[in-house]
């Protein structure tokens, strides 16, 4: 006989379920101020939510919302993470936040564009991408 199939209507990418429990978990501490940390590689967009003095109160990636593979790193996606975190910075009573933006994905745009939507004052965007000063080891000469 085999197995049956169930086909799922809907869903543009990630899981609703996934998304509809992480955005349950939302700490109930109120909060005016806070830092918003975005980590955009080429695979993943990690959002993280921190108070004043930098710890961490939520988070997000592209991969925990259900994302798969190569479409973690889309802008996509990262919009999806950056909505998500608004909504529940929305319940801790944020009301302004600063941005710092680490890596060269593409979802560094999109992410910080999707948070602010939700109504939140953005204050400053400060890019803290590191940069290697030295850099590895250079080839040694060849001997012909």
């Amino acid at each position: 006989m085999g197995k049956k199939r169930i086909v799922r209507k809907g869903g543009e990418g990630g899981d609703t379920a996934l998304r509809e429990r992480s955005a349950a978990r939302v700490p109930k501490r109120r909060l005016e101020h806070g830092i918003l940390n975005i980590e955009a590689t080429y695979n993943n967009t990690k959002v993280v939510l921190c108070d004043g003095k930098g710890n961490p109160l939520i988070w997000s990636s592209s991969g925990s919302l259900g994302f798969k593979g190569a479409k973690k790193g889309t802008p996509f996606a990262a919009a999806k993470v950056g909505e998500l975190l608004a909504e529940k910075a929305d319940t801790m009573g944020l009301k302004e936040v600063d941005v710092v933006i680490r890596g060269v994905g593409s979802g560094r745009e999109s992410a910080m564009r999707a948070f602010v939507s939700k109504g939140i004052v953005l204050g400053t965007i400060r890019d803290a991408t590191p940069v290697p000063f030295n850099g590895p080891r250079r080839p040694r000469a060849r001997r012909v």
